[in-house]
């Protein structure tokens, strides 16, 4: 890339949760290998840094920031260049040169998971370049949209007795239920925490683990039932953990009649903070589905007989059903399998058509929204729109041949820790509705994505810099509330006058 790269018209036109295992694989097959070997995580150390070889092999044409300038190369810093779709053409081009363009073929000298680690290096210069142009602007408190114009209120304000709020919800009241991590369920009314549930589950509070998701059912008038999901402390060991979805009832300020609706084996219980998952979200069939992150062991995501890297679907009473894709257990899968091969699921929700959509995180780049598909495999960590934290490259994002993996519907480069999701629904946003809203931990983002018929249409960022968003909720006022971690906070958008 020393000549004149990229001169090709238009179509050529961060970050989630921390997990140092770096894993490669080359086989769709369900595998079932507990850790790489020491000459993999080796050879992967001495992977070249994907920064030094941008700067030693693009930067003299296409700038050191992607300005361009070098042999009359345009600046890669614009809207256009940085959509999505021009993925597949970057990677092509550096791979296969330009031909009379000038710009030699680097696939004679790069392996194609190095030349994907360029994309998402220069990805990652694109939005630093473009991240005023990309930040939502607001003129007297009021922002401007494709759309509706609106507001950002606060709804629980700060040191206001959130602590690291996890999950939202309501009781047809009106009440909200907010799950704090560390491990209450506490209640919220007119902008005040009102009371803390006593008598919830205990649980391993560890890094990313805690209480989690609250998922109250649907018809709670009749039946009384709030769903949550936490990290369950392991019973034979105290420093080991794995999500646990339970549901009960709230009675006062006690919780009670518990129920345990999914736990996995003991033996699948393991140490570390990282990547619990988790969302539940009904079907209106009377079943459920919730997710459980790989916890920082990738190559159990491939592995049909681990629950790791996982969305599951059961009965609403923990029951399996019967058409569950693995239901008979066949080679040891888990009957409650519903897809896998994810990484860290922290968004789920099904859309205004019954579809199932997730977001989950990626390492470095590569955080994902995906249309979940009975039975499918979703890639991790075979494929990855990634690169490790390391700045070493990782793999590709396109299956091989005779790789049967589904890619995202739309994918963040770079990462925003995608967590928390839903779709907007009512009458408060018209324009908006049916479209999915997504937040971001590392991206402090809220994003508003259009997808029709399966494929992606546009993305537009609602919310940056507020803090980092954990939960995403659409209310049953049809206002989009927020929850917040530093600041600790709930606000929610609303339409401007």
């Amino acid at each position: 890339m020393t000549k004149s790269a990229f001169v090709f018209p238009l179509l050529l036109v961060g970050l989630g949760s921390c997990n140092s295992n770096f894993e490669t694989y080359s086989s769709n097959e369900p595998v079932t290998s507990k850790s790489e070997s020491t000459s993999e995580i080796a050879l992967m150390q001495q992977s070249t840094s994907m920064t030094k070889l941008y700067d030693t092999s693009c930067a003299k044409c296409h700038g050191a920031n992607g300005e361009g300038g070098g042999a009359g190369t345009a600046s890669l810093l614009t809207k256009a260049k940085y959509d999505q779709k021009n993925d597949k053409p970057y990677f092509d081009i550096i791979k296969n040169g330009t031909g009379d363009g000038g710009m030699d073929a680097y696939g004679q000298t790069l392996a194609d998971k190095e030349i994907w680690g360029l994309v998402v290096h220069i990805r990652e210069l694109q939005e630093r370049g473009l991240r005023s142009e990309l930040r939502p602007k607001a003129t007297n408190g009021v922002f401007s949209s494709t759309g509706h114009p609106y507001k950002v209120e606060t709804v629980v304000a700060r040191d206001k007795g959130l602590d690291v709020p996890w999950g939202i919800d309501w009781l047809p009241d009106g009440t909200m239920l907010v799950t704090n991590r560390p491990g209450d369920l506490v209640t919220v009314k007119s902008g005040e925490v009102t009371q803390t549930i006593e008598g919830t589950p205990e649980v391993f509070a560890n890094g990313q683990g805690g209480l989690m998701d609250v998922a109250v059912h649907p018809n709670y008038a009749k039946n009384g039932w709030i769903y949550l999901s936490f990290s369950d402390p392991g019973k034979a060991n105290s420093n080991s953990g794995l999500t646990k979805i339970v549901r009960g009832k709230i009675s006062g300020n006690q919780w009670v009649s518990q129920q345990t609706i999914c736990e996995f084996d003991a033996i699948d219980y393991t140490g570390g903070g990282l990547h619990f998952g988790s969302r539940i979200v009904f079907d209106g069939k009377g079943n459920i589905f919730f997710a459980l992150g790989d916890r920082g062991r990738g190559e159990r995501a491939q592995d049909l007989t681990k629950p790791n890297g996982k969305i599951f679907r059961v009965k609403e009473d923990g029951s399996i059903p019967s058409d569950n894709p693995f239901a008979k257990g066949t080679n040891g899968a888990l009957p409650q399998i519903w897809s896998y091969g994810h990484r860290n699921t922290q968004g789920l929700v099904i859309d205004l058509n019954g579809t199932l959509w997730d977001t989950e995180h990626g390492p470095r780049g590569g955080d994902e929204v995906n249309k979940i598909e009975k039975g499918a495999n979703y890639g991790w960590p075979v494929i990855s729109h990634s690169i490790n934290y390391n700045d070493a490259p990782l793999t590709t994002p396109w299956p091989a041949p005779g790789q049967d993996m589904k890619t995202p519907v739309f994918r963040w480069l770079p990462s925003i820790g995608a967590s928390g999701l839903d779709v907007v629904r009512g009458d408060k946003f018209p324009k908006w509705k049916g479209d999915l809203i997504a937040g971001g931990l590392a991206g402090a983002n809220v994003d508003r994505i259009k997808i029709k018929d399966g494929v992606f249409i546009e993305q537009e960022t609602l919310i940056k810099g507020m803090g980092r968003v954990r939960d995403v909720a659409t209310g049953p006022d049809g206002f989009i509330y927020v929850a917040l971690n530093q600041p600790d906070m709930i606000v929610r958008i609303v339409p401007a006058k």
